[in-house]
């Protein structure tokens, strides 16, 4: 068989995939928005699961290729997109739509491609395939490097107002206000946090659940601080004031060392770069004078 029909055989099968996907997901849209908002993922995923005897074969099959092949809303991937910022209910969706169309629009381009052949389009598929997971992880990684840098004046701002005398859930909200400008990520989790603490969270099960999203060793040391805080009764603005003393103190060792290797670091551009253009400058026009004189003399 030629490569232009294994193509059109792969476009094909790939179409008849998307529609039947964009259906399964349509009919579950629809059938959640009969439920009640809150419903947790736990209880969806019971309800995918108990499916009732009078399905036909045809949407069994369709809700096995959801659960199995990664097309359905699963609390993984909220989890992946919570820790990118993304907490709205259409953003699984529309991450869903996304890593199922890229790689129909590259089959459909690689058929206008024939020098790529078959191997050439099933790679533009697989690539593409997996752009938008690589797109959420650089996403993930962006976001907690915001947050890891934003901790110290997070603390800095919480010490000030616990010294004020405000409560720590009033400086939490105060915290989280002022920083909405200039650190966006760490007042978009300091307002989950003030939400979670309304609905009834205990203070210590939000901040570790905070901890479980930015996945940083600075957070989960700080939850610990106020763990232990809690527990032996130590003042909280104590606490406060000795863990940002101790943070700053570990930024600035990380920064010292991070200048002690970039000596290193720069040599190779050194040698590799600078200094062969710095002899051609300076050692250029006298190579050149001494091969004409040179060259004078012999004539």
């Amino acid at each position: 068989m030629s490569a232009p029909a294994l193509l059109a055989i792969a476009f094909t099968t790939c179409l008849l995939c998307a529609a039947g996907t964009a259906y399964v997901l349509l009919r579950d849209r629809l059938s959640r928005q009969r439920i009640r908002r809150g419903l947790e993922s736990a209880a969806r995923e019971t309800e995918l699961d108990a499916q009732p005897e009078s399905q036909s074969s045809g949407e069994k099959a369709l809700q096995w290729i959801r659960r199995h092949l990664s097309f359905s809303n699963s609390e993984k991937l909220r989890e992946r997109l919570r820790m990118a910022g993304l907490r709205a209910d259409w953003h699984s969706g529309a991450y869903t739509a996304t890593r199922i169309l890229l790689p129909v629009l590259a089959l459909g381009s690689s058929t206008f491609l024939p020098e790529f052949g078959f191997f050439g389009a099933m790679t533009m598929v697989f690539i593409a395939y997996l752009l938008p997971d690589f797109w959420l992880n650089s996403m993930v990684r962006r976001r907690r490097e915001r947050i890891r840098l934003a901790l110290p004046d997070t603390l800095d701002l919480l010490v000030i107002c616990v010294e004020a005398g405000l409560g720590m859930d009033q400086a939490l909200y105060r915290v989280g206000a002022e920083l909405a400008i200039r650190h966006k990520a760490m007042s978009e989790e300091i307002a989950q946090i003030n939400l979670e603490q309304r609905a009834g969270k205990p203070r210590l099960e939000v901040w570790r659940s905070m901890a479980k999203r930015t996945r940083l060793e600075d957070m989960e040391a700080f939850v610990a601080m106020l763990w232990q805080s809690e527990r032996f009764g130590t003042p909280i603005i104590r606490a406060l004031a000795t863990f940002s003393e101790s943070l700053r103190t570990a930024r600035r060792q990380q920064a010292e060392e991070l200048a002690a290797k970039s000596t290193v670091k720069l040599i190779f551009p050194l040698v590799l770069f600078i200094f062969p253009s710095m002899f051609i400058v300076l050692i250029g026009p006298a190579a050149l004078n001494i091969m004409h004189n040179l060259g004078g003399l012999f004539d």
